[in-house]
């Protein structure tokens, strides 16, 4: 479990006892980044503050099917995991809409909630670039990165949110990345093809960004 320790866990049930008993079961397997809420509003400022990886998402908040819609208003790098308590499909079905990693009914069992959990990093480590930032462990969804820029023999890789120097290469960090997502533009650069907005004969533009083109690249921009 030594690698999953720093995954940070947003437990949003308005059952104290059965968050407090998620929490337990967690800690006793070394997750020790949580934190529990109870509420609406507490866990949109947790969301936006804490900015968990995993969010075990109460579908019946304050028994007003307020999960849902709470879900809808994740941090972008969350997966969702729905607990319910009900057999009522065609809420199960809308929940399903906001596309959730997995869900758990209660009565809540250790071993549902592990797997899930152990699954759903599984994933988001299959879909992200790891890295060693400092004494953490990042694990960069490929979705956040816009653009990473070669600065010697260190990379400064630009996010939807901030900016991350690290001791790589350029060119050792392109080996790591899936080539149908991420392009080289330049010796220097390589973006996140689904972020670049306008594209010219010598540049590609994320937002007001503007990143140089060089003709050895410019096939796979067209």
């Amino acid at each position: 479990m030594t690698s999953y320790q720093n995954t940070k866990i947003l437990i949003v049930e308005d059952d104290v006892i059965i968050a407090e008993y998620i929490a337990d079961l967690l800690q006793d397997e070394q997750f020790s980044n949580l934190k529990i809420v109870h509420d609406k509003n507490s866990a949109l400022h947790e969301m936006a503050s804490f900015l968990p990886d995993i969010i075990l998402m109460d579908i019946n908040l304050s028994g007003l099917n307020d999960g849902i819609e709470l879900s809808k208003s994740k941090n972008t790098n969350a997966t969702v995991i729905f607990i319910t308590g009900q057999s009522d499909f065609a809420l199960m079905n809308e929940a399903l809409k906001t596309n959730p990693d997995a869900y758990l009914t209660k009565p809540i069992k250790k071993v549902d909630v592990l797997a899930s959990i152990s699954l759903a990093i599984q994933k988001k480590q299959e879909q992200s670039f790891q890295f060693k930032d400092g004494y953490d462990i990042v694990n960069l969804e490929y979705d956040a990165i816009k653009y990473i820029m070669a600065d010697g023999n260190y990379s400064n890789i630009y996010t939807t949110s901030k900016k991350y120097t690290i001791r790589q290469s350029l060119s050792t960090i392109f080996k790591q990345l899936p080539l149908d997502i991420f392009k080289q533009t330049h010796r220097s650069y390589v973006v996140n093809k689904s972020k670049v907005l306008r594209i010219t004969a010598s540049s590609v533009f994320i937002n007001d960004v503007e990143i140089p083109l060089s003709r050895t690249y410019i096939k796979d921009f067209k």
